[in-house]
């Protein structure tokens, strides 16, 4: 049996079944289905019902995986206060985290459901990964032109064009020119290992939007 989902004679602490509420509201609120949430966790749909009703104790790695997939923290799910995320983000806090040959700049806040970049991509980065993951992206071509493949269709983006397309859309993402692009990138994503940043391979390097 996998660790991730403990055995019948597993018994839930206490403390614990306040839990319960908090991970169904929390669910409900990212307007996930049970069977969507147990997918993009990893479980069963059974076992997670046992996790909302309090009759299955969650395990830490398992309260990181679900605060991914609800957008949020392992303090919310355990009912603790969040502190209120700063809405401004200055530039000056946008640090550059080069990743797979790309670099991103965080352009909102944390810990939210709705993740937001700034992308730089070289030429010839990347171009050859195929991602299709849970969730919608939108971005934006701040400079250079963009190639984009939506399932069969090919696009080209220049500045100021724009996409917004659902993630289960097979899609590819490249600078079309040798210069590279720059593009902004907002997507929601329902399930990543690296939800801070990510576009690419999750066990190889942070991306906007996972790989499956």
């Amino acid at each position: 049996m996998s660790p991730a989902e403990p055995g019948a004679d597993d018994e839930p602490s206490a403390e614990l079944h306040a839990v319960a509420p908090q991970l169904r509201a929390l669910r409900r609120a990212a307007s996930l289905t049970l069977e969507a949430a147990a997918r993009a966790a990893g479980l069963s749909p059974a076992h997670l019902s046992r996790l909302e009703t309090g009759q299955r104790q969650p395990s830490l790695p398992m309260l990181l995986t679900l605060a991914r997939v609800y957008g949020t923290t392992v303090s919310e799910l355990l009912g603790e206060t969040v502190p209120e995320r700063d809405a401004i983000v200055r530039s000056a806090a946008m640090e550059p985290a080069p990743a797979g040959g790309w670099t991103y700049w965080q352009a909102g806040s944390a810990g939210r459901g709705m993740q937001a970049l700034r992308v730089h991509v070289p030429y010839g980065s990347q171009g050859d990964i195929v991602r299709v993951h849970p969730g919608e992206e939108w971005l934006y071509v701040l400079q250079g032109r963009l190639s984009l493949r939506l399932g069969d269709t090919a696009h080209v983006l220049a500045p100021g064009d724009s996409a917004h397309f659902d993630s289960l859309t097979p899609h590819r993402i490249a600078a079309a020119e040798r210069d590279g692009a720059e593009f902004l990138f907002v997507h929601t994503l329902l399930q990543s290992p690296v939800t801070a940043l990510c576009l690419g391979p999750a066990t190889a390097h942070p991306t906007p939007g996972e790989t499956s």
